[in-house]
């Protein structure tokens, strides 16, 4: 078989967004966070994004974020088998045309873009943002972050079929509406379909594999279990994928009831894989009580035959 190495082609199965590691005090590390892309990229996925919501991108100054962004383009630049998209995320559509054009001459192989979504702009507005990222950067492939549950955005499906329209670099839509599944219908079914991945840690991804979404974006910290609910399905055990999703689905549908504390729960697991040395989220963040850190101790217990030490 062939297999499809081109940056469009890798935007598929499980393709996580990666974790950002702090030291005790607070300062990001750096080499834990390369040791983050070796530990992912060598689970097989074809695709890692940062930043992200997972990543705490919030709380990183823009020469943080340079760093981490040389940090991961370097670590992925002499493989032609693993995709780094890159995120923009910038409010100012002059910032996101700069970061967007900036990131595609370091070496990004896609661009990941969440519209804007502070202060209520209008549809007209965020189509006119994306669009002009979108011609800044042809024809580098972008895949368009559409996350109404956690941003309150005012785009609509046939706003994005129309810039997909005019736009051939829109190659992809990640939904994060909740429920995702009639949009990846809706963007699936179009005159010209637009292929989707699923987000939100993947606590729909069984409803979304039913409806042919094309990959899911989860966090980074126990990747191999997506991975294996991925293969299962695509080898035609869909009750096996369905039992092994029906077995994660209480721990992260718990853990995504806020973005702060699924970030929490993600990064005590990869400590405890060993992928790092401190757990530590910026303030403001999400404190673990007792009872949610003996359920990732479970949870590692559980799943230890898939998450294997590094």
């Amino acid at each position: 078989m062939t297999v499809d190495a081109s940056p469009q082609g890798l935007l598929r199965g499980v393709c996580p967004v990666l974790e950002v590691p702090f030291t005790s005090t607070g300062a990001i590390d750096p080499d834990g966070f390369a040791a983050v892309v070796r530990h992912v990229a060598g689970t097989g996925v074809s695709a890692v994004m940062w930043p992200g919501f997972a990543s705490e991108f919030l709380k990183l100054s823009e020469s943080e974020s340079a760093t981490l962004r040389a940090t991961l383009l370097a670590e992925t630049a002499n493989r032609d088998d693993l995709a780094a998209v890159v995120s923009v995320a910038d409010h100012a559509t002059y910032h996101a045309v700069r970061r967007a054009v900036e990131a595609a001459e370091l070496g990004a192989d896609a661009l990941n873009l969440l519209p804007p979504y502070l202060m209520n702009p209008s549809s007209a507005q965020v189509v006119g943002h994306i669009a002009e990222v979108l011609r800044a950067v042809a024809p580098l492939p972008v895949v368009l972050q559409h996350a109404p549950a956690l941003t309150g955005s005012s785009l609509g499906t046939n706003d994005i079929l129309g810039l997909a329209a005019e736009h051939d670099n829109l190659v992809m839509v990640k939904v994060e509406a909740v429920p995702p599944g009639p949009v990846i219908s809706a963007l699936a079914e179009a005159a010209t379909p637009l292929p989707s991945m699923v987000g939100y840690a993947g606590v729909l991804l069984a409803d979304a594999l039913r409806r042919g979404v094309t990959g899911v974006q989860p966090g980074c910290s126990f990747v191999e279990i997506y991975q294996a609910i991925w293969r299962l399905w695509h080898q035609g055990d869909e009750d096996d994928a369905l039992a092994l999703y029906q077995r994660l689905l209480p721990y992260v549908s718990y853990w995504m009831t806020s973005a702060e504390l699924i970030v929490a729960a993600e990064k005590r697991v990869s400590r405890e894989r060993g992928w790092f040395a401190s757990d530590h989220c910026r303030s403001p963040r999400r404190e673990l009580d007792s009872e949610e850190r003996a359920t990732i101790d479970r949870f590692l217990e559980e799943f230890s035959d898939l998450l294997t030490p590094r």
